[in-house]
């Protein structure tokens, strides 16, 4: 185990995941970077959940927005983390705060889950350095109650009345779960093993998108 931790210290971390994706975008392109990073399963929302290579534009912007990460809650092993913090428009002002699910494979980070929300209360501010939070690495007590989830299927993805779906890091010690409310809202859940019990680290309530504007 200790070996594989100091493994993991040594590899690239979520948080350098982040800020090569928003350099790419600024460099590619931004939807031409979000199919660099994307997981063959992530999921974004339209706003109901959808599979990010089926509905990820094809055309990129002239200008790509920016973000950085503000905090990386990051599993035991290190090989899977979530991270949030500020986006920002072509202005330069904040325009809202992303979260992004991080999963390292042999083919290096790649990030499972996309979303984020508007300015509001208790949005992760801009920081200079990202703060990474390490989920604990003592046993875990019989009857955790982070589960392996179900794999998501396209039908799941795809059903507009309630979306919902989970994942967990593969030693346990990160899990998440979403929803996604027939109108739009969107709930996200980060809990994070911390030697004892799971504990919610992270909350993100995303109101529903306005209706669209009547034809006249």
């Amino acid at each position: 185990m200790i070996a594989a931790l100091l493994l993991a210290a040594a590899a690239p971390s979520a948080v350098d995941a982040e800020l090569a994706f928003a350099r790419d975008a600024q460099r590619l392109g931004q939807w031409t970077a979000f199919r660099k990073w994307a997981g063959q399963d992530a999921v974004v929302f339209t706003p109901q959940a959808a599979w990010a290579r089926e509905v990820l534009p094809k055309k990129d912007p002239p200008k790509a927005i920016s973000w950085r990460p503000a905090h990386s809650f990051v599993s035991c092993d290190g090989r899977t983390a979530v991270n949030t913090g500020p986006w920002f428009g072509l202005n330069g002002k904040m325009g809202g705060y992303f979260t992004t699910v991080w999963q390292r494979t042999r083919a290096g980070w790649r990030w499972a889950y996309d979303g984020g929300g508007p300015l509001a209360k208790g949005a992760p501010v801009p920081a200079a350095k990202a703060q990474v939070h390490r989920a604990s690495c003592r046993a875990k007590a019989p009857g955790a109650p982070v589960i392996p989830p179900p794999a998501l299927t396209p039908r799941q993805a795809m059903m507009t009345p309630d979306d919902n779906g989970r994942g967990e890091s593969a030693d346990k010690t990160l899990g998440w779960d979403w929803k996604v409310e027939k109108g739009g809202a969107r709930h996200l859940r980060v809990f994070q093993w911390n030697g004892t019990r799971y504990e919610q680290v992270l909350y993100n309530d995303v109101p529903a998108p306005p209706p669209p504007p009547e034809k006249q």
